[in-house]
């Protein structure tokens, strides 16, 4: 008799995934052209969120979260967004990757000042990694953290900051030894209202347009020892620890993506008519199109097998390389595709591919470009 194996989603993932589609076709989807003219989402729909449980699915419930340290929650409602083609909530990057640093690292002091308000949309969270002169490099970082007894005093400066705009906690990756390398850096939350600690532009980038993005200045910001987030210069070995399930959400969000570039050809493939007939008719457009949805199938089954080792605990930052790399790589390639079967109209913001074109872009780039992705494959290979 054949062997069986359980499904990846149960009953119970499934209805949450009616949950989070009803969301953003209610609370997104009809306001997200407003929201890309403006370049930011507003407050109300993180509050929304939280109310509609849809935050912090693994904040224990003694401070106010759900309790579910489940990761198909997550990758759940990162593809519903990308399924809707709608770009601008941060809600991955809050619950995925920042608020995280938080549970695992904060003492109960700062859980409880910070993570009630997390999970229900009231504090939106960003991380201050990248700076003008220090991108993937991360022990080039020069913003500064200065011993000042019962405080730091932080200066610098951060760009490309997602949810830099509306955030009220930024996790901001400094320096508080200049002579020690990477042991030199160190975690410090700061608060929005901070005196010294200043936004800049909300940057005008290719896609993504209703996602804030935003620069961050510090200028002699004094932040108090309990905001140090875990042990002063441990914050590199913090960051490569997470830095796995960020790339495992952002292939998931790129998988998504995938299929729902396939469903915006298979649709136009169907309906487009040309000489008489639909243009999926025609061999070529055909092909083109059982390539892609191949692809794509091949991608989502790869993105399961590392969704099953992060669950349990398997998922290593080579395999999480991988799925970065591979995935958001064949989004970037189907996109592309899907713009030239759609002809003039791919370049018409009117039609969905042009948006998914524009946002699709930055996913080789984020989250560590596709070069350093396959260093730390190569590396692991012995090369």
């Amino acid at each position: 008799m054949a062997e069986t194996f359980p499904r990846l989603y149960t009953a119970e993932h499934e209805d949450f995934r009616k949950t989070a589609r009803t969301f953003y076709e209610r609370e997104v989807v009809p306001h997200h052209d407003q929201w890309e003219r403006d370049g930011i989402v507003p407050r109300e729909l993180w509050t929304k969120a939280g109310e509609a449980g849809l935050l912090c699915f693994d904040v224990p419930e003694e401070y106010d979260g759900p309790g579910v340290a489940d990761f198909r929650y997550n990758v759940i409602l990162s593809e519903e967004q990308a399924r809707a083609n709608v770009s601008g909530p941060g809600f991955s990057v809050h619950t995925d990757i920042i608020v995280p640093y938080l549970t695992s690292l904060g003492t109960d002091e700062q859980k409880r000042r910070w993570l009630p308000g997390c999970v229900s949309g009231e504090i939106i969270t960003s991380i201050a990694m990248t700076e003008p002169v220090a991108g993937s490099d991360l022990q080039g970082v020069r913003t500064t953290a200065v011993d000042q007894g019962d405080h730091y005093l932080v200066n610098g400066s951060k760009t490309f900051i997602s949810n830099g705009i509306n955030s009220d906690l930024v996790i901001v990756v400094a320096r508080t030894d200049p002579d020690a390398g990477h042991k030199g850096i160190s975690l410090l939350v700061l608060e929005r209202g901070m005196e010294g600690f200043e936004r800049g532009r909300n940057l005008d980038k290719i896609g993504l347009h209703a996602q804030d993005t935003a620069e961050l200045s510090f200028t002699d910001v004094r932040v108090p020892k309990e905001n140090l987030l875990g042990e002063e210069g441990q914050g590199f070995i913090y960051l490569m620890m997470n830095l796995p399930q960020e790339r495992l959400i952002i292939a998931a969000q790129a998988v998504a993506a995938c299929e729902a570039i396939v469903e915006m050809c298979l649709s136009y493939a169907r309906t487009r008519e040309a000489f008489g007939k639909p243009i999926g008719k025609f061999q070529h457009n055909r092909f083109l199109v059982a390539e892609m949805a191949t692809e794509t199938r091949v991608a989502r089954a790869f993105l399961e097998d590392c969704l099953r080792r992060h669950i349990t605990g398997e998922l290593t930052a080579v395999d999480a390389a991988m799925a970065k790399y591979w995935t958001t790589e064949l989004q970037n390639k189907l996109v592309n595709q899907g713009v030239q079967l759609h002809g003039g109209y791919g370049y018409m913001m009117e039609f969905p591919i042009a948006k998914a074109y524009l946002d699709s872009r930055i996913s080789t780039i984020y989250g560590g470009t596709t070069e350093i992705q396959k260093e730390i494959i190569g590396r692991s290979l012995g090369l």
